[in-house]
């Protein structure tokens, strides 16, 4: 009898049904700009009309440790989501708009179902930051995950007018920081919040801790990533002054609001009492992780950090009200070489 690809653990049928699930997927995410479908060997994409001198941004990222709650949950709808928000939310800080992204699947062996969960979650993530899927790659690698295993990256690029890039170098003491909540973790210091939760508390995934006020741990663990396009689309189109912002990903609070800064003259200063950490993050800390641990590990709260000059402060606070925007902190003269304090 012949032997197969099939019979190596690579099922070609599969991942050809699995295109024609998501090709509506993908067109519902078109832009006018976008000059060819799924399925062909690479995607095309025109400029937007309009930019004087145009660049181009790029970001690429993964979901981390939060794909295996995803898996030991049975959850691939939202993930997807988290993909997208991780890679856009990094272009947007930029001042870029996003255009188009492209996902890479990797899994031991391809269910159609799940994938097609997962995909539709990354259209969903595209819609919201107005960006096109325009393709991707699904990988069948039995002899490198086990059976049920998935793996995701994402990889987003976005434009900019080369005047528009921040951060802007006129940063000063005395600007004021613009907090927009995170839903929660986000997709960043789950090893950590899955050994507390999973290990030390020995919470299952369907417990449902007073602390987490009628969620299950399941429910926090993968609660999706906010995607900030809707704000920073707002202050484009208000032409708000903006001049830096920050994704709280990796490193928390502390390593990413100073990113922003090109030397070592300035520090943010966070006023920790304006803002409220998740219960997840409250839970977690009870269970005895120290603050600073907590703040250069988790978002604490606070998912994007945006920096204003004064006089523009309350406009932005007004303007990104629906996002639940509100004054954070300001830019001081660094002292003590800390770039980043909360007080």
């Amino acid at each position: 009898m012949a032997i197969t690809y099939k019979d190596a653990g690579v099922d070609i049928d599969a991942g050809n049904a699995l295109v024609d699930r998501i090709k509506p997927l993908a067109a519902s995410t078109t832009r006018p700009e976008v000059l060819g479908g799924i399925g062909g060997f690479a995607a095309l994409m025109r400029l937007p009309t309009g930019y004087r001198e145009p660049i181009l941004v790029s970001g690429t990222d993964g979901v981390g440790t939060k794909l295996k709650t995803s898996l030991a949950a049975n959850r691939h709808d939202t993930i997807g989501i988290d993909l997208v928000a991780m890679c856009v939310n990094d272009v947007l800080v930029t001042g870029a708009e996003p255009l188009f992204f492209l996902d890479y699947y990797a899994t031991g062996a391809l269910s159609v179902e799940v994938a097609a969960s997962v995909i539709a979650g990354i259209a969903e993530g595209c819609r919201q930051s107005g960006a096109a899927l325009v393709g991707g790659e699904t990988a069948e690698l039995p002899g490198l995950y086990g059976k049920g295993d998935y793996d995701l990256a994402g990889f987003c690029v976005g434009i900019v007018e080369r005047e528009e890039i921040r951060p802007q170098r006129n940063l000063a003491a005395g600007d004021v920081v613009i907090g927009l909540p995170s839903s929660g973790l986000h997709s960043n210091g789950h090893s950590l919040a899955r050994k507390v939760v999973l290990e030390v508390l020995a919470l299952p995934l369907d417990a449902k801790p007073p602390e987490l006020l009628g969620a299950s741990v399941a429910d926090e663990l993968l609660r999706p990533t906010i995607i900030y396009q809707p704000s920073f689309r707002a202050l484009r189109e208000a032409r708000v002054p903006w001049k830096a912002a920050a994704h709280i990903t990796g490193g928390g609070l502390v390593e990413n609001p100073p990113r922003i800064f090109a030397d070592d003259t300035l520090a943010v200063e966070l006023d920790a009492t304006t803002w409220t950490v998740p219960p997840i993050m409250q839970l977690i800390a009870k269970a005895g992780v120290a603050p600073a641990e907590m703040a250069r590990t988790f978002n604490m709260g606070l998912g994007m950090t945006i920096v204003v000059p004064p006089e523009a402060a309350t406009q932005t606070v007004e303007l990104l009200a629906p996002q639940g925007a509100r004054i954070v902190g300001k830019l001081v003269p660094r002292a003590g070489g800390e770039a980043s304090r909360q007080v």
